[in-house]
């Protein structure tokens, strides 16, 4: 199948998401205003050009994609800053990259029922090798032995308990109806670029208890963040406007960092967002072009 448009394209695309997610003030999580957890913004910066040729390679498999970009990353920053973001984004590349109608969305669920056992077994050598937080030994496909099944049917063994494997059993369902949804309502509200994805961030976080921190920290505190996080998003949306939604997140952000708590799914959810957005533009300009 052809590629819809260029690998270089894509790579840009997949940098510029990560970055734009770093300017907003993502409450627990790291951003250009505070450092959080040991890491940077600059540990994911470095993170996003490592792994960025890797996740728009030309012709390479969704495995491929996967551990190249964790090989890379990890080779450069040593530590684990992008694994989720690397899962979720590595299969909307693969949609642009071969898709032939346009349609992001048909051709990431055409992406995902094409995973294979290699994929599972690349992507489980990523896993393995980011060693994520909460990692423990799976009831089956467990990421430290050989993968038996496909990357798909492995992900849904894991929807129930990890909202990015979810997006893999649901057809990226969040990433298309929340994530872009919201990201479309806070540009037709006049929200600058920082605060419509602090938006789609809060929306996600609001939306469901954040994966990362039921691992590290248990259901009450994922529920607890999620009920502030609804709070927070409502008063976002109704009144916070420019540096005082900045100030208002920013204070939201000290009270997780305190706990130690960090929604890094929903991080990792919104920049799969912005990638799509990014990537959605790229084709409707291609189409125009043909």
């Amino acid at each position: 199948m052809a590629e819809a448009i260029a690998p270089e394209a894509v790579a840009q695309a997949f940098i510029d998401a990560c970055e734009a997610e770093l300017q907003a003030p993502k409450p627990g999580n790291v951003h250009v205003f505070a450092d959080g957890h040991g890491m940077t913004a600059a540990d994911f910066r470095t993170s996003a050009e490592a792994a960025a040729p890797f996740i728009a390679a030309a012709r390479a498999t969704m495995g491929a994609r996967i551990l190249g970009a964790i090989e890379a990353t990890w080779a450069r920053v040593g530590q684990n800053t992008n694994l989720g973001i690397v899962l979720l984004c590595a299969p909307l590349a693969q949609a642009a990259l071969t898709g032939m109608n346009g349609d992001l969305r048909k051709e990431t669920a055409r992406v995902l029922r094409g995973l294979d056992i290699d994929d599972a077994e690349k992507a489980f050598r990523a896993i393995a090798l980011a060693r994520p937080a909460g990692l423990g030994a799976a009831p089956q496909h467990d990421v430290r032995a050989p993968a038996r099944t496909t990357l798909l049917e492995a992900m849904r063994a894991a929807a129930a308990r990890d909202r990015i494997a979810w997006q893999y059993a649901n057809d990226y369902a969040d990433i298309f109806d929340i994530g872009l949804k919201t990201l479309r309502e806070a540009r037709t509200k006049g929200r600058e670029p920082r605060l419509a994805t602090l938006a789609v961030y809060a929306a996600f976080l609001s939306a469901f208890p954040d994966s990362h921190i039921l691992r590290k920290h248990g259901a009450p505190a994922a529920e607890e963040a999620r009920n502030e996080a609804a709070h927070f998003a409502a008063r976002l949306a109704s009144e916070a406007k420019g540096e005082a939604a900045i100030d208002m997140a920013l204070a939201f952000d000290r009270t997780l960092k305190e706990r130690g708590l960090n929604p890094g799914t929903s991080a990792d959810l919104t920049v799969a967002v912005l990638f799509a957005d990014n990537l959605a533009a790229i084709l409707a300009r291609a189409r125009k072009n043909d």
